[in-house]
């Protein structure tokens, strides 16, 4: 026995809006840029952690190393495929810093790496940063909500992080969102 017919309308309508529904969803999620992922971290202090320097393991650097000038930190891996696709961006970012007297506001952000392999890569691809703090253990970038490297955080002259960008960063990215953000935090 089949249902009635207005049962099997009212069955249709539902399967038509529900498909409606989802394409409508979908069609919204295609328009965001999945590099654009919004950060609870916007506007918090950046975690008050200190880690050895790459370079000077017997050393350590933090944000209260940091406060008084805004900083770019970029979190980075000898592992990591797309650190490699970055690097002349922030090789151009490092020397137009220079230029200005502020090469001291990019700071590396070695992630899950061994120094050795670490320090490999810097020496063969040089390196664009003023120092590298090593988080071998992952520990900050919990605290930071990473996804992966690369990540680019920018935090003000206070410690108060104020950009997050997930993956590579572009010429355009640097020149419309961190480079206004480190200029107003001089």
């Amino acid at each position: 026995m089949s249902a009635p017919p207005s049962r099997r309308r009212w069955g249709l309508w539902a399967a038509f809006a529900l498909v409606v529904t989802l394409l409508a969803l979908l069609a919204v999620g295609m328009t965001r840029d999945p590099r654009q992922l919004d950060s609870v971290l916007i506007g918090q202090p950046w975690p008050a952690r200190s880690l050895p320097l790459l370079e000077l393991p017997e050393h350590q650097m933090g944000p209260a190393e940091w406060r008084g000038k805004a900083r770019v930190i970029n979190l980075w891996a000898s592992w990591c495929v797309t650190c490699l696709q970055e690097h002349p961006e922030l090789t151009r970012l490092l020397d137009r810093l220079k230029a200005q007297g502020h090469e001291d506001q990019l700071i590396g952000l070695n992630y899950k790496d061994k120094r050795a392999d670490a320090l490999n890569w810097l020496g063969r691809h040089g390196n664009p940063f003023y120092a590298s703090i090593q988080d071998a253990d992952g520990r900050l970038g919990i605290d930071l909500g990473v996804y992966g490297a690369p990540e680019t955080f920018v935090i003000d002259a206070q410690g108060v992080i104020r950009f997050k960008h997930v993956g590579a960063v572009t010429d355009e990215i640097i020149r419309t969102r961190i480079v206004p953000l480190l200029e107003a935090g001089r």
